[in-house]
């Protein structure tokens, strides 16, 4: 659902900043999804805030005075004894359930019969798990109405049936909302209790209690600290907007350089968060130590995320002196820009060897990272699903998003390309949630990247600005270059070989000290095709020879593959040919099908040129159904191509009959969910691209299907639900 744009006198006379993706998504998720709640508010954010470069209103139900207007009639017209009722229930629920409406309204011996006229009126019902509100809007104007009188006596009385194990954190916030002004030992009561939240994963009420302890402390200098703390359980729940007002009043753990990491400059981050390092150690105690090597790992992300590897040398060095254990990925990565590629492989393999089950969701993302670098994407895969479950574990949400990313990368290239976008498209609406603009452009790369693959070039190309754009701003060199990549493959995979050429060269640095190793390792095999294409080949042979070393060194069988892929492109006749099988029987032990599909068409046009028909003709047969069942058209047309060059018989849509068969992965997506009777408004909401965009790609379904309406395409696409 998207947030529509309100006029207001501003806009009347000047055009207002548009509302950025992440603040979009935001501003519904403050509105609690109603389409006239965000629009109000979207109305009332300043520049800066619609352009996310400041944090929404700490008060949002304070800027949608309407919706609580709209629902005072008919609240008001129920007798008190009911709108009491609805008031324990709503105090119960928000902002933290603490599941004991039933215990009250029991210890104040009220009627709970006296619901039914607000179930008449279809305010709210009861069930045996509580009362139910019609929305969110309802149950905070039923809080809203009351007075401040019956608010601090009802939550006196939730404190006092809050008596069972484990609930000391909730009594204690119940006990701090009914407060009449400061109190040192409520204070003291509430900062327990946060800790006791917080060791249970509840990282939004450890927040909220801390909060309140800042707001009800007499002593003002704790008021800081309790703040700054109260930012980093803020950012831990997922509320990144809240982590960003509360972390002005002071820095704990590092959290300013790891909300720069998320959402605004990389490389300022990186500054920032080795300079929180050195503060950590300088105070040498054992959670001190604990939390230097936490900001390490982070520091080696940021230097990941710039694309400047020399910053991982950096990082490395800062850590040596100061005697900390930093994660293997940084060793590694700083090994292997430096061209030491034995060194990297060890580092690396200790790292990606970290993944058993439970364990810290960084330490296990970390393990992901390694493994995607050695080519073990089956690993890759599984550390990023255990770090992603040890985060929701953990009450972490703001970690799940990073880990689906490399889940998604890992997922794409062995061949589950529609799990891979789905994970992607469900982990980008969690990064702009939680307000990891950063974390999303890296996602919109990635989105780009399969998007070439899969041969959606208005969208490949659309999602490849987002990113670029956003990773220009913000000094993000490795999903600016992932974004780069995306277009490289697009170019090459439509016959647009110099254009790729040009791109892919300079992604494929090679020697010491060139290039980012995950890009280069992504680049190298498409470069050496693009450039044996146009027939350019010196840059190619060098780039390869580097290529080739790291696949010796790391023994991926999916990159020695690919390396004798290269040196049969590189070859003619016999020579080529023989490394062309030498390259299938390695892509045989590996995982990344795509590329042996891509391998296999390759072969199948050497064997073509050298009349080999029998041969050539199998090997592009086989070729052609993995690009089909991948959804890769543009890859499947030079299939085709190649098989009607040899004058084989062509299947016009194999393994995609019917309707499927003539869209795209993408345009396919968006008829399904038209047809289900999605707007596009909603349409553009689920898959967070344009409604502009949507209508483009239903033009483009009602074209290529020859219809003229949303009930043809029910009727077509019906035998296929």
């Amino acid at each position: 659902m998207n947030v529509p744009e309100q006029p207001d006198n501003a806009s009347r006379t000047h055009t207002r900043t548009p509302l950025s993706e992440g603040v979009r998504v935001r501003v519904l998720c403050a509105a609690h999804g109603d389409p006239l709640a965000a629009a109000e508010l979207a109305a009332v954010l300043g520049e800066r805030q619609r352009a996310g470069l400041e944090p929404l209103p700490a008060d949002p139900v304070g800027a949608v005075p309407g919706l609580l207007r709209s629902r005072c009639p008919e609240l008001r017209s129920l007798v008190p004894a009911t709108r009491r009722l609805l008031l324990i229930a709503a105090a119960d629920q928000h902002p933290f359930a603490t599941r004991a409406y039933q215990r009250a309204v029991a210890a104040a011996r009220l009627d709970t019969g006296l619901l039914d006229d607000a179930e008449a009126a279809g305010l709210a019902r009861t069930t045996s798990e509580g009362v139910v509100f019609r929305d969110p809007w309802t149950r905070i104007a039923a809080y809203e109405t009351a007075s401040g009188v019956d608010r601090r006596e009802t939550h006196r009385l939730l404190a006092r049936v809050l008596r069972g194990e484990g609930e000391a954190p909730r009594r204690s916030w119940h006990r701090a909302a009914a407060a009449l002004g400061p109190s040192r030992r409520l204070a003291a009561e509430l900062r327990a209790s946060a800790h006791e939240a917080r060791a249970a994963g509840e990282h939004a009420l450890a927040c909220g209690l801390l909060e309140r302890a800042a707001a009800l402390t007499p002593d003002p200098r704790e008021r800081p600290r309790l703040l700054a703390r109260a930012a980093a359980d803020a950012w831990r729940s997922g509320d990144g907007d809240r982590a960003r007002r509360l972390a002005v009043h002071g820095d704990v753990d590092g959290m300013s350089g790891v909300l720069a990491l998320r959402a605004e400059n990389a490389t300022e981050a990186f500054d920032v968060l080795l300079a929180a390092v050195e503060r950590s150690v300088a105070r040498g105690g054992e959670r001190d130590l604990d939390t230097a090597a936490h900001l390490v790992a982070r520091a080696t992300e940021a230097a990941i995320y710039t694309g400047d590897l020399r910053r991982c040398r950096e990082a490395a060095a800062v850590a040596a002196r100061l005697g900390i254990a930093g994660p293997g990925t940084l060793g590694g990565l700083t090994a292997a820009f430096e061209g030491r590629y034995e060194d990297a492989r060890d580092l690396l393999r200790a790292a990606a060897g970290r993944c058993g089950p439970g364990g810290d969701p960084t330490t296990l993302i970390h393990s992901s990272i390694a493994a995607l670098l050695l080519g073990d994407h089956t690993r890759a895969a599984s550390a990023a699903v255990r770090a992603a479950a040890s985060a929701r574990v953990l009450g972490e949400p703001a970690t799940v998003p990073q880990a689906m990313e490399f889940r998604a990368y890992a997922e794409f290239w062995t061949g589950r390309p529609r799990s891979a976008g789905a994970a992607t498209l469900e982990a980008l609406r969690q990064a702009y949630a939680t307000g990891q603009d950063n974390g999303a452009c890296h996602l919109q790369a990635a989105l780009a990247m399969f998007a070439a693959v899969t041969g959606d070039e208005e969208l490949c190309r659309a999602r490849a600005e987002v990113a670029r754009a956003h990773a220009l701003e913000h000094g993000l060199g490795l999903p600016a270059a992932l974004a780069l990549w995306a277009l490289a493959f697009l170019d090459l995979s439509t016959g647009r070989y110099a254009a790729a050429a040009s791109r892919l060269r300079a992604l494929a640095g090679f020697g010491p000290g060139h290039g980012h190793r995950a890009v280069r390792h992504l680049a190298t095999p498409h470069y050496v095709e693009a450039a044996v294409r146009t027939g350019d080949t010196r840059v190619a042979h060098r780039a390869h020879a580097d290529y080739d070393r790291w696949a010796r060194v790391v023994r991926s069988a999916d990159d020695l593959a690919l390396s004798a892929r290269c040196r049969a492109l590189l070859a003619t006749g016999d020579e080529a040919t023989d490394h062309y099988r030498t390259a299938l029987d390695l892509h045989a032990g590996g995982t990344r099908d795509f590329e042996r599909a891509r391998t296999e068409l390759l072969f199948g046009g050497a064997l073509r040129r050298l009349r080999r028909r029998t041969e050539a003709r199998d090997r592009l047969h086989s070729a052609l159904e993995a690009f089909e069942y991948f959804g890769a058209p543009h890859c499947a047309a030079e299939a085709r191509a190649e098989l009607r060059a040899l004058g084989a018989p062509v299947r016009s849509s194999a393994g995609a009959p019917g309707t499927a068969g003539l869209l795209t992965a993408q345009q396919l997506t968006v008829a399904r969910m038209a047809a289900e009777g999605d707007t596009n408004r909603e349409i553009a909401a689920r898959l967070l691209l344009s409604p502009r965009t949507i209508d483009h790609h239903l033009r483009g379904v009602f074209n290529r299907l020859g219809i003229r309406s949303r009930i043809e395409l029910v009727r077509l696409l019906a035998p296929e639900e």
